[in-house]
């Protein structure tokens, strides 16, 4: 304990060293950031605002929605701090809490879009019984039973990370505290700290992708059964945006955290880093937005309302 408790304080590289750069960066971080908050925050008052959209799709969607504007909260004002400061130096509890709400924002988000896809298989394969199937209480058990795998897992990942000794140096070469990031700076033995990432990381990503992909499977045998022309069709608008949100996220995840640390090059993992922490979080509101007749109107109508009001308020 003495050992671990002599780095009190972190310094984060960064994500470039060109000064030159950091403004620019700066300003496409902050566009990128407020279209997230803008989208997400917005996709959450249409869900709310709009009776038609109180569906379990659409219940799935303003808490995936909400997963994103924290998860992109969680590290993106800490980036756009360190374009305007050189070193950023980040405390020992801070850097655990950042790297703590990031675990388990991210591990939601993975349990969500498993179960969004559960009920896209619902919606599809079993039309007819699709309100007896997706019950508010089986909605709720599958939101709650994913926030809890969420912060169970991130609790098991800080436990396993700060339980090792940090005496070397502080220095974290990357733009947030990341879990393999910052384990690469202990100088106790780390293996059996990186089988727990890597198993606990491995279990949570292939659970959810089995359940989606046996969700798939079903859906597409559905469809090729079907004998109409608009019958394949309207399933597969159903599913896209689905489809495309759990490809981005699921291929960055795969890619950054089930290899091994020496496989693993600092300057590759903050370019992917920027990917899953700030552009797949403003591009899920939109990609569901712009495949989604529901949504359009929705926004319309609000839009049309905003409108009025403002007309009559004057």
């Amino acid at each position: 304990m003495e050992n671990r408790t002599e780095v009190t304080e972190f310094i984060l590289l960064g994500l470039i060293s060109d000064p030159g750069l950091q403004l620019p960066l700066f300003l496409t971080f902050l566009l990128i950031y407020t279209i997230t908050l803008v989208g997400n925050l917005g996709m959450i008052l249409l869900i709310v605002l709009d009776s038609r959209l109180h569906t379990p799709m659409y219940f799935f969607l303003g808490n995936l929605s909400l997963m994103d504007f924290c998860y992109s909260s969680t590290v993106t004002p800490t980036v756009m701090a360190g374009l305007l400061v050189r070193d950023k130096v980040i405390s020992y509890n801070a850097c655990a809490a950042q790297m703590f709400f990031f675990g388990a924002f991210g591990t939601v988000e993975n349990y969500l879009l498993s179960s969004m896809a559960y009920d896209r298989y619902a919606a599809v394969c079993k039309p007819l019984h699709y309100t007896t199937t997706m019950t508010t209480r089986l909605c709720l058990f599958l939101a709650i039973g994913s926030y809890v795998c969420g912060f169970l897992t991130a609790s098991i990942h800080i436990g396993d990370t700060f339980s090792l000794t940090f005496c070397k140096s502080n220095v974290v070469h990357h733009f947030f505290c990341d879990i393999p990031a910052v384990m690469v700076l202990s100088c106790s033995d780390r293996h059996v700290s990186e089988l727990v990432l890597v198993y606990v990381a491995s279990f949570n990503v292939f659970f959810a992708l089995l359940v989606i992909l046996i969700s798939y499977m079903f859906i597409f045998i559905t469809i090729l059964k079907m004998h109409t022309a608009k019958g394949p069709q309207k399933a597969l608008s159903t599913c896209a945006s689905h489809f495309i949100a759990v490809s981005i996220f699921y291929g960055t995840v795969i890619f950054m955290y089930l290899q091994p640390s020496s496989s693993h090059s600092m300057d590759t993992d903050k370019v992917i880093s920027v990917f899953y922490t700030m552009v797949i979080p403003m591009l899920n509101p939109v990609v569901y937005s712009l495949r989604n007749q529901e949504v359009k109107t929705a926004f319309l109508k609000v839009k049309s309302a905003f409108i009025h009001w403002k007309q009559n308020s004057l």
